[in-house]
């Protein structure tokens, strides 16, 4: 007898880390996947891991998301596959060093992946979303789109952009019985760190979360309707406190003359 389904949740950066956690999870709930990663081999493991251990469907996407045909092919399947009810966008790519020592080609590779990518999935897979009133969008950004000052300059602005999009598209779209919901980790124990140039091992690890607490703690703030989750941060009431005031101070710009303190003397 075939398993029930919540439909297909399609993840990208899936092969390790945060996207295998999601696509874990996310079979365990009742989602057929499909996974989407550079390795095929790693991805053909997990899937048949997960296959085997759920019964669900998975099927695996091999592409690399800074290439513009690989992202196109991406893209028609969340255009074209009814199925799918959740992007997981979790693909990206960190930076830890400081911007005058980072390359600029290394830069704009991370801009393609981190912020291009990631729109154009969201782009492709939201119209469907809304002709059949029904959906989720799950973004994962980082605590540096709110604390720049923290690794690299362009890391920490395509994490801001990935926030800010997260919550315009739900200004837009929660009327629509669309879900977007933007995640913001700290520290967590993958391969990004690596990556990047500065392993996990070096930072205090009383600030380092796993992979599998984080993306758990993601779900829970998911289920309970939040648009941004901070797994990290303890205490909700300060991000409440924070959003409070932005959307106080946002409704001060508008004014047809300048401020006092700006009038010339």
């Amino acid at each position: 007898m075939a398993l029930s389904s919540k439909g297909t949740a399609l993840i990208t950066g899936a092969s390790s880390g945060i996207g295998a956690v999601y696509a874990d999870r996310l079979a365990r709930q009742g989602y057929n996947l499909i996974l989407v990663a550079r390795s095929r081999g790693k991805l053909n493991a997990l899937a048949n891991h997960l296959s085997n251990e759920t019964g669900r469907t998975v099927e695996v996407i091999v592409a690399d998301l800074k290439e513009r045909a690989d992202l196109l092919r991406v893209e028609e399947v969340l255009r074209n596959d009814a199925s799918i009810t959740l992007l997981v966008n979790n693909a990206g790519v960190g930076g830890v060093m400081p911007l005058l020592g980072s390359p600029v080609d290394d830069m704009e590779d991370m801009i393609t992946l981190n912020v291009t990518a990631l729109m154009r999935l969201a782009y492709a897979v939201v119209p469907g979303f809304v002709a059949r009133g029904v959906g989720t969008v799950i973004n994962i950004a980082s605590i540096v789109a709110i604390a720049p000052e923290f690794l690299n300059g362009v890391y920490g602005g395509t994490k801001a952009f990935v926030l800010g999009l997260s919550q315009s598209m739900h200004h837009e779209l929660a009327d629509k019985g669309i879900r977007v919901q933007a995640v913001l980790p700290g520290a967590t124990a993958t391969d990004f760190w690596s990556e990047a140039g500065n392993p996990v091992e070096n930072l205090p690890q009383d600030i380092v979360m796993s992979a599998t607490d984080m993306v758990d703690a993601a779900l829970v703030g998911l289920a309970a309707g939040e648009v941004v989750t901070i797994p990290g941060l303890h205490d909700g009431e300060h991000w409440d406190r924070y959003e409070a005031l932005r959307k106080e101070l946002s409704g001060l710009f508008g004014n047809s003359t300048p401020a006092s303190r700006y009038r010339c003397i």
